[in-house]
């Protein structure tokens, strides 16, 4: 008995430590150490679905969008030889619950949401959108009405400030810490916060005065700017950050390699001129897929959520 119980321990310490995951959640591991869960070892939990459901991060009305990426899905059903369904989330909250309970395959997860959407959901991103040179990213930038007194941050204390969710970078964690760090101002201490949902609904309420401040992502101010959604004179921006990486698009982790492989194929050989997509996206200077790594360019996001104290525990 003795020698069966110094075996089995001896063995599940072995399991672990071929089992690295850093970040991730229990179900995954990370061998390779590049921070995003890898395929499954056991055939068995691979997956290889007649209908493949893809999703747009909730920025703006997700049913705007459905139109928008219809021909970049037909695309996607010729290469992969899958039927592609596009899935209009709400929230990125549905969005991630989506991924981690199977029903999800492909997506564009908002910057902020992408370390949990990793670590919580096996996602695994591996493009993202870029203008024609390459450059790439957008800046969180604080909005307020012209007419609403505020000039400059400072001018926020005492006042109301929307943020939109917090697993949003630019719409709350993003703002939250620099906030912080660089003028001393805190929720609820310093001036009251609310969450607007979505990025556009914080813009339409700096528009209307239903807030006296909000931070955005200037990439969906630019399309609703250039969509003649709302007036950019009737807005004021008194700050702007660093610039920060946009959506990443990408797989979970247990699709089967070769349909991975097809995935991002469908990425990467999409025709962009005279699409809708460059119809849409070029508003904010964007005009093809680039590849990326979620360990080189989420990096300063995983420095703000550890500024924040983020931890990526799932539930």
């Amino acid at each position: 008995m003795f020698v069966f119980v110094v075996c089995f321990f001896a063995t599940a310490a072995m399991a672990q430590e071929d089992c690295p995951r850093g970040a991730l959640d229990k179900r995954f591991c990370d061998r390779d150490g590049d921070l995003v869960a890898d395929a499954p070892t056991d055939q068995s939990e691979l997956v290889d679905p007649d209908t493949l459901i893809f999703a747009y991060t909730p920025v703006e009305d997700p049913e705007v969008y459905r139109g928008v990426w219809e021909d970049f899905l037909a695309h996607m059903s010729k290469v992969t030889g899958k039927k592609i369904v596009f899935f209009p989330v709400q929230s990125n909250a549905a969005q991630l619950e989506a991924m981690r309970a199977g029903r999800l395959h492909v997506a564009g997860f908002n910057t902020g949401s992408n370390p949990i959407a990793v670590n919580c959901a096996g996602f695994v991103p591996f493009a993202m959108m870029a203008a024609k040179d390459g450059s790439f990213g957008y800046e969180m930038e604080i909005v307020t009405h012209v007419d609403s007194g505020i000039k400059e941050v400072e001018d926020i204390r005492g006042k109301s400030l929307a943020f939109t969710q917090p697993t949003s970078n630019s719409g709350f964690k993003a703002p939250s810490a620099i906030l912080k760090a660089e003028f001393g101002m805190e929720a609820e201490k310093d001036f009251t916060p609310s969450f607007s949902g979505k990025h556009d609904n914080s813009i339409l309420g700096a528009v209307n005065k239903d807030y006296d401040a909000a931070a955005v992502a200037n990439s969906v101010l630019n399309r609703m700017i250039e969509r003649g959604v709302v007036d950019a004179s009737q807005l004021r921006t008194v700050y702007k950050s660093q610039t920060f990486p946009t959506t990443g698009y990408g797989h979970a982790y247990n699709l089967k390699p070769e349909l991975a492989e097809k995935v991002k194929e469908a990425f990467f050989t999409y025709e962009w001129a005279g699409s809708p997509l460059a119809e849409e996206f070029s508003k904010s200077g964007e005009e093809q897929f680039i590849p990326i790594t979620y360990k080189e360019h989420w990096a300063v996001i995983r420095t703000i959520d550890e500024a924040n104290n983020v931890s990526y525990d799932c539930q």
